[in-house]
């Protein structure tokens, strides 16, 4: 059994936000993000987010990258979203070595840093799930 893995972000990374798929949101995300960028979570959801009955997300134009990626990172990285702060420990990642595996094939963090406990990492990937209830 793994007792640990390795995982540090590398300075001037943005690969994990380059990937395609979508950035879900809570509702504390979404309020987040809004005070941060001095809006109402309203005024946000009506220009960023994409809300179905179960689900909200962060609206990506059509080929596009996430609204908020600019050259130098992310614009919200000190509100950024629960599955963003959390990556790579998502729970689909920490459960499949295949898929931990096939992620570090383009993150360049994974397998450097310092040695992150298992349990440390289960518990990241267990506030994803209680964040994105609907995902899981």
């Amino acid at each position: 059994m793994v007792e640990g893995l390795r995982f540090e972000c590398q300075s001037g990374c943005t690969e994990c936000c380059r990937q395609k798929g979508f950035v879900y949101l809570a509702e504390a995300d979404l309020a987040r993000a809004a005070a941060f960028l001095g809006m109402t979570a309203a005024a946000f959801e009506r220009q960023y987010v994409y809300r179905t009955r179960h689900r909200m997300r962060l609206r990506v134009p059509r080929n596009s990258l996430c609204q908020f990626l600019r050259p130098d990172g992310c614009s919200i990285h000190p509100a950024k979203p629960t599955q963003c702060r959390i990556f790579p420990f998502w729970p689909e990642l920490l459960e499949a070595r295949r898929e931990w595996n096939k992620t570090a094939r383009w993150c360049p963090g994974i397998g450097k840093g310092p040695l992150i406990q298992i349990k440390t990492a289960r518990a990241q990937a267990q506030q994803m799930r209680g964040a994105y209830p609907a995902l899981y």
